[in-house]
């Protein structure tokens, strides 16, 4: 078994600028530190999937999200164990495993890290992704695998996302879309997916200083609100699609329009900021 890359390294995430949840009942799960990711969790990891979300007392979400996975392992009944990282008190530890945003999940499966969450989910869109989690490790010999078997496009692009291979993962996504046009955790999977490609090796600083000097470049705009969505800003990133849906018409404002969907799909639509922008998005088209 082996720790994460870069586990020694510290973590500068920004302030998240969110009220802070109530946090007087005890939060869930094993607390993970340098210390014991090496001695408790990676050889559970071994009998068991280990479920690790990197959290904030900053963002309401990552402690609900938290508290949804709290509500799924207790009725799973010791299938998985859950296990956290305040990224305030943690900081090396999110590093090692590579937080960019908050909330953020990776599961442990026979001492190998597979991240599988960068975004806020429900409760009904955590069980189907602990239900993949649980399908992966049966078949690696840890755990049973549940009664809801994964369909094959999913298996091929969660190989290629354990790989890095994004553009593999898009088009297994695109494949099971086809031929399940209604599966959730398919429009999720590629709507995430989508953002990792636009993202990858970008200067995120960069981008948003080229948003600032070039307002009416839609690319950099798109590119930026990419940025702030994948950062956890939402409502910049909304906000930035919105202008331009105001000022632009017929193929440019259906592009920018489109994108706004896809970042939509990315976050929990009870959400306020969500129902907010659908509102406004829906004002400046009719």
């Amino acid at each position: 078994m082996s720790l994460p890359p870069n586990f020694s390294q510290a973590v500068d995430l920004s302030s998240l600028g969110k009220p802070a949840p109530d946090t007087s009942i005890a939060m869930p799960g094993i607390v993970v530190t340098t210390e014991n990711l090496q001695s408790e969790i990676l050889p559970l990891s071994n009998t068991k999937p280990v479920v690790i979300i990197c959290w904030s007392n900053r963002s309401a979400e990552s402690v609900t999200v938290l508290r949804s996975l709290a509500n799924l392992e207790a009725a799973d009944n010791g299938k998985w164990a859950l296990a956290t990282v305040d990224i305030d008190t943690q900081a090396p530890v999110a590093q090692a495993l590579q937080a960019r945003t908050i909330p953020y999940g990776v599961v442990f499966i026979a001492g190998q890290a597979i991240p599988f969450l960068e975004q806020v989910l429900t409760e009904t869109q955590l069980r189907e992704v602990m239900n993949k989690i649980l399908t992966i490790a049966a078949k690696q010999g840890i755990g049973e695998e549940p009664a809801e078997s994964s369909e094959p496009e999913e298996d091929e692009a969660l190989a290629a996302l354990d790989k890095g291979d994004y553009e593999s993962a898009e088009a297994a996504y695109k494949k099971l879309l086809a031929r399940k046009p209604n599966d959730n955790f398919a429009k999720l999977g590629l709507a995430q997916v989508q953002l990792l490609l636009r993202t990858e090796g970008i200067d995120a600083h960069q981008v948003m200083e080229s948003a600032v000097k070039n307002p009416g470049d839609i690319s950099i705009q798109m590119q930026c609100a990419d940025v702030e969505v994948m950062s956890g800003y939402l409502e910049p990133g909304f906000e930035r699609l919105l202008r331009l849906v105001q000022i632009l018409e017929a193929d440019e404002q259906k592009m920018v329009k489109d994108r706004l969907l896809e970042l939509f799909a990315l976050v929990d639509p009870a959400d306020p900021r969500v129902i907010k922008a659908r509102a406004q998005l829906a004002n400046a088209l009719f």
